[in-house]
């Protein structure tokens, strides 16, 4: 397999993609890395382990980083990111299971709640996301 055209294929796929949909790809991915995480620790696999909890804080960090605060729930959302940073840290240094999955289901729901907004929005039932 050509791996530029792969590479070309995703670029252009993700520039494509309307800022709702970005938004729902790194939930998506957050989610996803949140549970490799979990599975790693399970497995004792700590490198992995460190690695998906690492992406994570990536992750919550960019999607803090590009609020845009002229919207007054960007101010809960940056405290909720806060939250999220300040819990994975505390996960990974204490490699700590409970509150890994403590903190699974809240990034679900914000994912969740998130889909659905988008969902709205592009069917014309809502505001701005």
């Amino acid at each position: 397999m050509d791996r530029r055209g792969y590479q070309q294929y995703k670029q252009q796929s993700v520039g494509s993609m309307t800022p709702g949909e970005l938004l729902l790809l790194l939930y998506d991915e957050l989610v996803k890395r949140a549970t490799m995480a979990s599975i790693s620790l399970d497995r004792e696999d700590f490198p992995a382990f460190e690695a998906a909890v690492d992406r994570c804080t990536d992750i919550v960090n960019y999607l803090d980083e590009t609020l845009d605060h002229q919207y007054p729930i960007s101010q809960d959302l940056s405290r909720m990111y806060e939250y999220f940073t300040y819990q994975l840290g505390r996960i990974k240094i204490g490699r700590n299971k409970q509150e890994l999955e403590r903190l699974r289901p809240m990034l679900t729901d914000m994912r969740d709640a998130f889909r659905t907004a988008e969902k709205n929005t592009s069917s014309g039932k809502g505001g701005q996301v």
